[in-house]
Order: structure tokens, then C-alpha cells, then sequence
């Protein structure tokens, strides 16, 4: 996809009245080709292995947890249309709870 003006991503959803996630300069929806070539450029650019897409986003829901934030908000962030599918990141993190956990009074039995 050869464009001649610089690409703007909007990320949209179904309160901006847009069909499609992201849209290109001149306001074209990006393909699937073309968002994985965008990221597999900005991989590269970055000296990391290719990662796609849902990768990127699957990783900043993760982080955004881990930071804090509660589902209600990486789904907005995210923009699901349903709980049922940001409820996926509602997995228990064993190594961070490990820290928290305290030793069983009088030992373990």
C-alpha cells in the first residue's frame, strides 16, 4: 500500500461511527496486509523479532494490569464491545502474588 501523504491512525469504534479500527491518510481503512506490514516495519525498526498486532495490544492490556488499572478500563482502552471479551486478562499472576504471600503460621504441615 503506497500512500502520498503521511499515515494518521484513528483509532475508532462504534461511538466515533467508524467501521473500521484504523484508518489511513486520506482516510482509507487500513487492510490487514498493510497493518501487518506496518508492524513488522516498526519491529524491525525496534531490532525485535516481528510481533503482530494482537501481540501489541495483548501486551499493553497486561502492563496496563499490571500498572494498576482495573478491566472496565483496558477495555475502553482496547475498545471491546463486551466485558466477556476483556475478561480474558483476568488471570491470575502467580509470581506477583508470590511476593505478597506471607509463610503459613507455625510452618506448613
Amino acid at each position: 500500500m503506497k500512500m502520498d501523504g503521511p499515515v494518521v491512525l484513528v483509532i475508532s469504534g462504534p461511538l466515533a461511527g467508524y467501521e473500521a479500527m484504523f484508518r489511513a491518510y486520506p482516510y482509507q481503512q487500513l487492510t490487514p496486509a498493510a497493518i501487518r506490514g506496518i508492524m513488522g516495519q516498526a519491529c524491525r525498526r525496534a531490532g525485535l523479532p516481528r510481533a503482530g498486532a494482537h501481540r501489541l495490544r495483548h501486551s499493553l492490556a497486561t502492563q496496563m494490569l499490571r500498572a494498576g488499572a482495573s478491566l472496565p478500563e483496558v477495555g475502553q482502552v482496547l475498545r471491546h464491545r463486551s466485558q466477556l471479551a476483556t475478561s480474558v486478562y483476568a488471570k491470575v499472576d502467580e509470581n506477583a502474588l508470590r511476593v505478597l504471600a506471607r509463610p503459613w503460621p507455625g510452618g506448613a504441615s
